[in-house]
């Protein structure tokens, strides 16, 4: 597989997270954590029906332990802070911190080996991260408050831990994709736990809301998951990166689709940010 194909197939997890916000909207009024098991169950059956399709189940027992852990601890890690951290604090302020990870992807990456960060992949960065402001910020007032600050520090937390498990990824090259399907496994085993622990379980209450569940399973909380692991590790980490901030932008455009929410010019202008910071990175690693 060449390296540009690895990461087209990398960034067809971002255009499967725009659908995460449209989806979750319809799985209402199902609790977060329990959100969670149903998807992360739907996604780790997927995945072992595809390994024992293609004859990996043999690989999967040969992955080292440390690995599931790592694994299942980015999935659900990233997932339990970013829900913790929209609880407590603002969901603007929260969200603009906790999308910080794509950032951190691209200054992170220029450590690993074989890869070199030039100034256009910084920049292509900071735009992309303005852009994401203008979508995820709006035309909001309140401004960061001294308050909500263990909110702030988890959505921190959230951006270092997605941008963390994305990047260290790479060093498990050797590692096959099919194992991702016990990381959503294990995942949908923690987050079960906690929510027999602190949630009320509700179900969806209609053909809608069961299916955007299902949808979120088969894509935006499954197939995403195992597209992604393909690129980080063998595609170009720098420009999947960049490339990520059309998430918040392609996921605000479904919503007006489904007339959810409404059209403005921030969107626009994220547009021309997003765009423009993606065209740069892209520019850099050509040159390269």
């Amino acid at each position: 597989m060449t390296r540009m194909r690895a990461t087209v197939i990398g960034f067809s997890a971002v255009l499967l997270w725009s659908l995460l916000a449209l989806f979750t909207v319809g799985s209402a009024p199902v609790p977060p954590l329990l959100l969670n098991t149903i998807c992360f169950s739907i996604g780790g059956t997927l995945g072992l029906i595809w390994a024992w399709s293609t004859g990996g189940l043999r690989q999967l027992r040969e992955v080292r332990w440390t690995t599931y852990l790592f694994g299942a601890f980015g999935l659900f890690g990233y997932h339990a802070l970013y829900f913790s951290a929209l609880r407590m604090a603002p969901a603007a302020e929260a969200g603009l911190i906790a999308y910080l990870w794509p950032l951190l992807i691209v200054l992170f990456s220029g450590l690993l080996p074989g890869e070199h960060l030039r100034i256009g992949h910084l920049i292509g960065a900071c735009l992309g991260f303005a852009g994401a402001a203008v979508i995820i910020v709006g035309g909001g007032e309140s401004g960061f408050q001294a308050q909500y600050l263990v909110g702030y520090a988890l959505a921190l937390l959230c951006a270092l831990t997605w941008s963390g498990y994305s990047v260290l990824s790479r060093r498990l090259g050797d590692t096959p994709t099919s194992s991702v399907a016990i990381f959503c496994l294990a995942a949908a085993l923690a987050s079960g736990v906690l929510h027999l622990a602190l949630e009320e379980t509700t179900w969806p209450s209609n053909a809608i809301g069961w299916v955007s569940v299902l949808a979120l399973g088969l894509g935006p909380v499954g197939l995403a998951f195992y597209v992604w692991d393909i690129g980080v590790k063998r595609g170009d980490i720098q420009i999947l990166g960049t490339a990520s901030y059309a998430a918040p932008l392609l996921s605000t455009l479904a919503l007006v689709l489904a007339q959810i929410a409404a059209p403005s010019w921030g969107l626009a202008i994220a547009a021309l940010l997003i765009t423009g910071g993606a065209v740069i990175a892209a520019r850099a690693s050509l040159n390269r």
